[in-house]
């Protein structure tokens, strides 16, 4: 590696939401710093599937709202 075009890599703490934490290392902040995360895994709908339920469940009632009028002709 070429000296001094590397940012500083160093151990952080990150909290989850949760309250949990864990040490890993990073080139966020200055070394010990603790990271707060305001959206994980654990709470994110991306990855607890609440949002998914939400976006199917809207697509039928636009379809629904959009179609409701129309009718076959016999």
């Amino acid at each position: 590696m070429k000296k001094g075009i590397h940012p500083d890599y160093h151990r952080i703490t990150v909290v989850m939401t949760d309250g949990t934490t864990f040490e890993t290392r990073s080139t966020w902040g200055k070394e010990g710093d603790v990271l707060h995360l305001e959206v994980d895994p654990k709470s994110h709908p991306a990855w607890t599937g609440g949002q998914m339920q939400v976006i199917q469940r809207g697509q039928v009632e636009k379809f629904n709202r959009r179609f409701a009028g129309f009718r076959r002709k016999r």
